[in-house]
C-alpha cells in the first residue's frame, strides 16, 4: 500500500496480497493505510474550518506524527508543569480520495493519540469528540465518505487549558494516524484476544476470541472464523469453525489452539509467534495478524515475582513519553534506541508513567523483552495540583483529566485494555498513580497518626473524604476485569496509610508503594496475602536493598528512567533532572551505579568530586555527586569513586597503580580513593578471579579545538519515517573531550533529509528547538535527522562555534 501526497489531496493506491489469491476472487478484504503524511496545519482556532469548501492552501504541510508545542518558543508565560512550552488550539485537515473497491465495506479512521480535547469532521460531519490525550479511538466514516470525489477530515484540538498536566505532554497529532477498511462482516477493531491459561514446557493452550461485527444488510450471512498460530513460518496449530449471523448482529466466537514444547516468552528470549486469525465467506475475506507471547507468572505475596517458573526481581524505571528536542512525537526508531540504552543499563521493567503509550512502545517491549505496567490516569474525578511558576511554587492550576473523568473514565479504560490486551509484555494494568497523594485532593483521619514521606500534611477535614477512593477503585478494577480477567490490577499509592482505611489497596490485586520502602515490613505482617512493591522509588542504595532483602517485595520502579521536560523548576528551567539518562540518551553517573547492581555483564566505571564523601542526602531522587572529570588545581585532593559489579578495582594514575581495593570491603557499594590531582589519564580496572574483566578512563583536557561526530545510519529508507542520528562531541587538541565545552553547533543539510530537532540536555537552555543550532552541553550534542521520500544522497555539514566542520554523506535508498 501507498499513500502519494500532495498539498491538498491524496490518492490512495491499494495494493492488495492475500496468499496468492487474488483481491477479486476474495471479494472485499481488510487493508490498513498509514495516513500520517500530507497533513494541512495552522495554530489557530475559527469557526468553519472544518468545511469540505474551507481553502486551507495558505496552511502549513506537515507530516504525522505532529507536536506544535515543541516548536516553541519557550516562555515564563507558559507553565513549568509542562516545560515552559505553549498550549492553545490548532488545526489539522487532510484531503483524499477512496479507491473504486472501497465502495463496499467499512472504512474507519483511527488516532492512536490527539492531545488534546480532539473533535474530528469528515465532510464537515462531527465525528465525535475525545478529551483524554492519550488514549486511542476510531470512527466509523463510511457513511459521510463521497466516491470519485474528494474527501476532507478536519480535526480540531484544544489544548489551550496548557496549564493541564504535572509534565510534558505535548499538542496535537502527535502518534499515528491510519485508515482501516474492512468487509461489512469483520473482526472488530482491537476485537481479537488469546490468552494462554495452561503453559509448561511440554504443552501451551491457547484460549482466543474473536468479535465479529455484521454492518452488512443481508437476514442471514454465513462465515468461518479460523486461527493459525506460526512459529515463523511453520505452522503450529490451528482451530476453524463456522457461524451464521444476521444484519447489525454482534458475536464473539471462541477456539482454542494446543501448543506441543513451545518456545515461551521470556525478558532474555521475548520469543513471538504469529497469530492470523481470518473472517471468511462469500465474497469477503478478513485478516488481522496478531503477534503473540506464551509465557506464565506470578505475584506471590511470600516469594515475589516469578516469570516462567524463575524467580526474579523487578528491575523497574518509570518513564515519560517525550523525547527532548522532538517532543511527544517520538519516532519509533528513536523509542527503540531508549529501550536498548535501558537493556544495557539491566533494566527488565517498565511503568508508563502516567498514562497509555503508543502501540509502538508496547510493540517493542514485547520484541525487545521488557515487561510492562501498563498505566491509565493521574488522576481520578478531582484534579490534582499542576504548578505554573515552579515546582511546589506560587499557585498551582487545576485543570486536568478530572473534568472529564466521570463521563469518560470508563469508555477510556475500556479502550486502553482492549487495545493493549496482547502484549505479553503488559503483566499488569494500573488504575492510578499517587490519587491517594496526602491532602492533594483527599484527606482521611489516618493521615494525623504519622508521617509520609513525601509530604507533612496532616488531617483536613475540609477536603474531600478519602473513602471515595475505595469506590472508584471498586469500579474501575470491575472495568478492567471485564475485558482481561488474565492480568492483575495494580496502581501506585503515594499513602499505602490512607489508602489501607479508605479500601484502595484492598481493590488492587498487587499493591504498587511509591517511596515508603519503610512501611513493607509492617504492611507484609499486617497483609499477609497481599502482593506488593515499589511502584515508584529513589536512587539510593537503601531503596534497592529493601527489595533485595525481602523475597516478598517483588522489585522496584525507580524514578526515573530517562529524563523528561516539564515539572521544572522556575524559568528558565525546562525540565526534570531525576533521570539515569538525559534528553540526549547521554548515560548519567547514577546510570553506571545502577548498572552496577543490575547488570551481570562485567562493568566498572570512574567518577569524581571535589567535595568530600559522606552520608546520601535525605532527598529520595538524590543522584550521585559525582562526574566524568579529570580536570581539577595541580595537586588539589580529589575524591575518585568507582561503581563495578567486578570483585576488584585497580586505580592508575599516569600507568602508576595507586592500589587495588575490593567491593566488599565498601558498604555502599562505591570504592573510593582520595586521589592528589595530578593532569593526564585516570584508569579503573574492574577484576574477577584475577582476570581483567572492564576498565574505564578519564583524561584531562586543554580548550577546545575541534569537533568530533559520528553518524549512527548512513543508509537509511526514503520512507519520511527513518532515522539517522548524529553525535557530535568537542574536543581538545589530543582528541580528549571537553567536559565543560558549550560551543554552539550548526547543522546545515542539502538533500532529501530534514533536520527533526537537535538535543543539548541542557535542563536550562531555553534556545529555539527547531533551528539549525544548538550550544553543546557537556561537550556534547545530538542531531536528529529524519529521511524524506526521494531517494538520494544527502549532505549534513555539522560546524562547531570556533572549530572545525564536517561533512557527512547519507545515502537514502528506497
Amino acid at each position: 500500500m501507498t499513500i502519494k501526497s500532495k498539498i491538498n489531496s491524496v490518492v490512495i493506491t491499494l495494493i492488495l496480497m492475500t496468499s496468492g489469491i487474488s483481491a477479486l476472487s476474495q471479494g472485499t478484504v481488510r487493508s490498513e493505510l498509514n495516513f500520517n503524511f500530507g497533513w494541512q496545519f495552522f495554530r489557530g482556532d475559527k469557526p468553519g474550518w472544518e468545511s469540505p469548501a474551507f481553502d486551507d492552501s495558505g496552511w502549513r504541510t506537515v507530516d504525522l506524527p505532529h507536536d506544535w508545542s515543541i516548536e516553541g518558543p519557550f516562555n515564563a508565560q507558559w507553565a513549568s508543569g509542562t516545560g515552559y512550552l505553549p498550549g492553545g488550539i490548532a488545526w489539522y485537515r487532510k484531503s483524499f480520495t477512496i479507491p473504486a473497491a472501497w465502495k463496499k465495506g467499512r472504512t474507519f479512521i483511527l488516532f492512536e493519540g490527539v492531545y488534546n480535547n480532539s473533535e474530528v469532521w469528515i465532510n464537515g460531519t462531527s465525528l465525535g469528540k475525545r478529551p483524554n490525550g492519550y488514549i486511542s479511538f476510531y470512527y466509523d466514516i463510511t457513511p459521510y465518505l463521497i466516491s470519485k470525489k474528494t474527501n476532507v477530515v478536519a480535526v480540531r484540538a484544544d489544548h489551550s487549558k496548557f496549564a493541564d498536566s504535572r509534565w510534558y505532554t505535548g499538542s496535537g497529532i502527535y502518534r499515528n494516524v491510519k485508515l482501516i477498511h474492512v468487509p461489512d462482516l469483520h473482526a472488530e477493531i482491537w476485537g481479537v484476544f488469546y490468552t494462554t491459561p495452561v503453559v509448561s514446557d511440554d504443552k501451551a493452550e491457547m484460549n482466543i476470541e474473536v468479535k465479529v461485527v455484521n454492518k452488512g444488510k443481508d437476514r442471514k450471512t454465513d462465515f468461518e472464523v479460523t486461527n493459525r498460530l506460526y512459529e515463523g513460518n511453520k505452522l503450529v496449530g490451528t482451530s476453524s469453525s463456522r457461524q451464521s449471523t444476521g444484519a447489525g448482529m454482534e458475536s464473539v466466537v471462541s477456539q482454542k489452539i494446543e501448543i506441543e514444547k513451545p518456545q515461551l516468552w521470556d525478558i532474555d528470549n521475548p520469543f513471538l509467534y504469529r497469530l492470523v486469525t481470518t473472517v471468511s465467506g462469500r465474497g469477503f475475506h478478513d485478516e488481522v495478524t496478531t503477534m503473540a507471547g506464551i509465557r506464565y507468572f506470578r505475584f506471590d505475596p511470600e516469594k515475589g515475582f516469578s516469570l516462567n517458573g524463575r524467580a526474579m526481581k523487578l528491575k523497574g524505571v518509570c518513564l515519560h513519553h517525550d523525547a527532548g528536542a522532538l517532543g511527544a512525537a517520538v519516532p519509533r526508531r528513536e523509542t527503540e534506541r531508549r529501550l536498548l540504552l535501558l537493556k544495557e543499563l539491566g533494566c527488565n521493567a517498565i511503568r508508563t508513567s502516567h498514562n497509555p503509550y503508543s502501540p509502538d512502545f508496547l510493540d517493542l517491549c514485547d520484541s525487545l523483552g521488557f515487561l510492562v505496567i501498563n498505566e491509565a490516569f493521574d488522576e481520578w474525578e478531582l484534579p490534582k495540583k499542576k504548578w505554573v511558576e515552579g515546582w511546589n511554587r506560587g499557585t498551582p492550576s487545576k485543570y486536568g483529566y478530572a473534568e472529564y473523568f466521570n463521563e469518560w473514565a470508563v469508555k477510556d479504560l475500556t479502550g486502553f485494555i482492549l487495545r493493549d490486551r496482547n502484549h505479553p509484555s503488559v503483566i499488569m494494568w494500573s488504575i492510578g498513580n499517587e490519587i491517594d497523594y496526602p491532602n492533594d485532593p483527599y484527606s482521611h483521619p489516618v493521615l494525623g497518626t504519622e508521617a509520609n514521606p513525601q509530604t507533612s500534611a496532616k488531617y483536613d477535614p475540609s477536603l474531600p473524604d478519602g473513602n471515595r477512593l475505595g469506590e472508584i477503585a471498586r469500579l474501575l478494577v470491575s472495568t478492567v476485569r471485564k475485558y482481561d480477567a488474565s492480568r492483575p490490577v495494580t496502581a501506585g499509592l503515594a499513602s499505602a496509610l490512607m489508602s489501607n482505611e479508605t479500601g484502595y489497596a484492598a481493590a488492587l490485586d498487587v499493591a504498587g508503594y511509591n517511596y515508603q520502602e519503610f512501611r513493607y515490613a509492617g504492611d507484609h505482617e499486617k497483609y499477609p496475602a497481599r502482593p506488593l512493591y515499589g511502584s515508584e522509588n529513589g536512587m539510593s542504595l537503601e531503596a534497592w536493598n529493601a527489595v533485595v532483602e525481602n523475597d516478598y517485595v517483588a522489585g522496584q520502579f525507580l524514578w526515573t528512567g530517562i529524563e523528561y521536560l516539564g515539572e521544572a523548576g522556575q524559568y528558565p528551567s525546562r525540565h526534570s533532572t531525576s533521570g539515569l539518562i538525559d534528553l540526549a540518551g547521554n548515560r548519567k553517573p547514577e546510570f553506571f551505579f545502577r548498572q552496577s547492581l543490575w547488570s551481570s555483564k562485567p562493568m566498572v566505571w570512574i567518577g569524581t568530586t571535589s567535595r568530600a564523601t559522606g552520608p546520601e542526602t535525605s532527598n529520595i531522587w538524590a543522584h550521585k555527586r559525582v562526574e566524568p572529570v579529570w580536570k581539577y588545581n595541580e595537586g588539589q585532593m580529589i575524591s575518585v569513586n568507582a561503581f563495578t559489579n567486578c570483585d576488584e578495582v585497580e586505580l592508575f594514575l599516569n600507568g602508576n597503580s595507586l592500589g587495588t581495593k575490593y567491593l566488599k570491603d565498601f558498604t555502599n557499594r562505591t570504592i573510593s580513593w582520595d586521589v592528589p590531582y595530578e593532569a593526564g589519564e585516570l584508569k579503573a580496572v574492574g577484576r574477577k578471579g584475577g582476570v581483567i574483566l572492564a576498565e574505564s578512563i578519564l583524561r584531562s583536557w586543554s580548550e577546545p579545538a575541534a569537533i568530533k561526530a559520528m553518524c549512527d545510519a548512513m543508509v537509511i529508507k526514503a520512507d519520511r519515517t527513518d532515522l539517522s542520528r548524529i553525535y557530535v562531541t568537542v574536543v581538545d587538541k589530543n582528541g580528549n573531550p571537553v567536559y565543560d565545552a558549550a560551543n554552539e553547533i550548526s547543522c546545515e543539510i542539502s538533500g532529501p533529509l530534514r533536520l527533526l530537532g537537535m538535543e543539548d540536555a541542557n535542563p536550562r537552555n531555553t534556545e529555539d528547538y527547531k533551528d539549525n543550532r544548538q550550544k553543546s552541553y557537556h561537550g556534547k550534542l545530538l542531531i536528529y535527522l529524519q529521511s524524506l521520500d526521494t531517494p538520494g544522497k544527502a549532505s549534513v555539514k555539522i560546524s562547531g562555534e570556533g572549530l572545525n566542520s564536517l561533512t557527512f554523506t547519507i545515502d537514502v535508498v528506497k
